[in-house]
C-alpha cells in the first residue's frame, strides 16, 4: 500500500512539472520570446513529409499494361490509362506549343548574339565600345558647350523654373511621404523637356520634332564572324526631319584610323549576351514605316529605374545607352546607304543620348563614321561622353538631423546649373 501511493506521488509530481514547464514556454512565445517547442517526453511540432517521387513508367517491348481504360472508372490494383493527344482541328492560341528549333524554317547553323533593353553585359562600357568598334572622348564636343554658354539660349527665369520643375518631381507630384525613383525620374525628364519646349518660338526649326515612345528597333551587324543584333524597346526617342549635323570634322574622323580598340581579353566580348539560332538574316527596321515624316532620330531619352524587374548597375546603364544608340544610327545608315558595309560614311550620322534616374545624368553623343564592323583596323566611330553629374544634391522630404545637428536641410539643396544647361544645350542642337 505505501509503495503504490509513493508511485502516484512521484507520477503525479512529474505531470505537475510538465504543466508547470509547458506553460511558461506558452508565456515567452506570447511576450515574443522563444518560439521553439521543447517537449519533455515528445516533439511537439510534427516533420514535414518529403515529397514523393513520381514513379518511373517503364515500357517493356511485347507486354501490354492491364488499365481500367474498358470500365470508364477507378479500379485498385489496375494501372491509369495513358490518353494519346489530343489533336484539335482548329487553332487555339491559348494551348499552342512551338515546334522544335531545329524545324523553324529560320532556324540557321550560325548563333547570334542578341542585346535587348534588360542586357547586363559583364565589361560594361568597355565592352559596347569593342561591339560597335567606337572610340571614346571622355566630354562633350565643343559646339554643344558653346551652345550652353550662348545667353541666347537661355530660358527666362531659368534656374528657379529649372528648381520648380525638381521640387514639383521629388515633393508636390505625390500624396505619399517619399515618391518612388521610377515615378519621380519620369516626372522630372518630362519636366525638363516642356521648359526646353519653350523656347520654340526664338527656335522654330523645335517644332519641326516630334517625341515617340514604345517603338520597337532592330539592328544587325557583323564584327569579325560573328553576328550580332540589337533588339527590343528602349527610352523616350526624340525625332526630327532634319539629321543632326556632323560633330567632328574629316580629318578628326581619319585619326581614328590610328585608335587602338582596348581588348577584353581573358573575357569573351560575347559575354552576357543572348544567343539564338533563329533569327532573320537582315531585320533592320527603325520601328517606324518608310513614309514616316519624323525619320531622324535626335536624342534617345533613358530612365535608369524605368523596369522594376530589370536594375542595373551605372557602368551596365552606360553600356545600354550607346548600344541603342549606336542600333538607331545603324539603321539610320543602313537606310540612306544600304545594308553593304561601308568603310567611310559620305555623311556621318549623329545620335545623342540622355541617362537619369532623377538626380544623376549622363550625357553622350554619337557619331557613326563607318558601318564596315568586322575587323578592329580602319575608321572607327566615335562617343562623346560626360557621365554621373549631379543636378543637385538632396532633395528632402524631411530634415537629416544627426546628433541633435541638421546636417541636410529639408527642400531642395545644391542645386547645380551648369548641369541643365548641357541638357538645353543638347536638345537645341540642330535648331540653334
Amino acid at each position: 500500500m505505501f509503495l503504490e501511493k509513493t508511485r502516484a506521488l512521484i507520477a503525479a509530481a512529474q505531470l505537475s512539472s510538465q504543466a508547470v514547464l509547458l506553460k511558461e514556454l506558452r508565456s515567452l512565445s506570447s511576450r515574443g520570446g522563444a518560439r521553439r517547442h521543447f517537449g519533455i517526453s515528445r516533439s511537439l511540432a510534427a516533420k514535414v513529409p518529403a515529397p514523393r517521387r513520381p514513379r518511373e513508367r517503364v515500357d517493356i517491348p511485347g507486354l501490354e499494361m492491364v488499365t481500367y481504360a474498358d470500365r470508364m472508372h477507378f479500379v485498385p490494383g489496375l494501372a491509369k490509362p495513358v490518353s494519346p493527344r489530343w489533336e484539335k482541328d482548329y487553332k487555339d492560341p491559348r494551348f499552342y506549343q512551338s515546334p522544335p528549333a531545329h524545324e523553324m524554317p529560320l532556324f540557321k547553323g550560325s548563333p547570334c548574339y542578341v542585346f535587348n533593353q534588360r542586357t547586363s553585359v559583364l565589361e560594361g562600357l568597355r565592352q559596347a565600345l569593342w561591339l560597335t568598334k567606337t572610340k571614346l572622348i571622355p566630354h562633350l564636343p565643343p559646339q554643344l558647350l558653346s551652345l550652353a554658354e550662348n545667353p541666347a539660349n537661355q530660358i527666362p527665369d531659368q534656374d528657379e523654373r529649372v528648381q520648380n520643375a525638381i521640387k514639383h518631381a521629388r515633393f508636390w507630384d505625390t500624396t505619399q511621404k517619399r515618391p518612388g525613383k521610377e515615378k519621380y525620374s519620369n516626372t522630372l525628364l518630362l519636366n525638363l523637356l516642356h521648359l526646353c519646349a519653350t523656347l520654340q518660338s526664338s527656335h522654330p526649326a523645335i517644332g519641326r520634332r516630334i517625341f515617340s515612345e514604345k517603338y520597337s528597333l532592330a539592328a544587325t551587324w557583323k564584327r569579325g564572324e560573328d553576328m550580332f543584333q540589337i533588339r527590343g524597346q528602349n527610352g523616350l526617342l526624340h525625332n526630327c526631319m532634319d539629321p543632326l549635323p556632323e560633330v567632328s570634322g574629316k580629318q578628326e574622323v581619319d585619326d581614328t584610323a590610328d585608335h587602338v580598340l582596348e581588348t577584353l581579353y581573358p573575357v569573351s566580348p560575347i559575354i552576357d549576351l543572348q544567343k539564338v539560332h533563329v533569327y532573320k538574316d537582315d531585320p533592320n527596321c527603325t520601328g517606324f514605316r518608310s513614309d514616316y515624316p519624323y525619320p531622324h532620330a535626335h536624342t534617345v531619352y533613358f530612365l535608369e529605374g524605368a523596369d522594376a524587374r530589370c536594375k542595373l548597375r551605372p557602368e551596365q546603364f552606360r553600356a545600354k545607352m550607346l548600344m541603342f544608340t549606336f542600333g538607331n544610327a545603324l539603321v539610320r545608315a543602313h537606310k540612306v546607304y544600304g545594308s553593304q558595309p561601308r568603310h567611310v560614311l559620305d555623311r556621318p550620322i549623329t545620335v545623342q543620348a540622355v541617362g537619369t534616374n532623377g538626380r544623376i545624368f549622363q550625357f553622350m553623343v554619337l557619331q557613326l563614321n563607318t558601318t564596315d564592323l568586322s575587323g578592329d583596323d580602319g575608321i572607327k566611330n566615335q562617343v562623346w561622353l560626360e557621365d554621373d553629374i549631379e543636378l543637385y544634391d538632396f532633395a528632402k522630404v524631411r530634415p537629416l538631423i544627426k546628433k541633435k545637428q541638421v546636417k541636410v536641410p529639408a527642400g531642395l539643396t545644391g542645386y547645380k546649373p551648369e548641369v541643365f544647361s548641357k541638357f538645353l544645350a543638347m536638345y537645341l542642337h540642330g535648331a540653334a
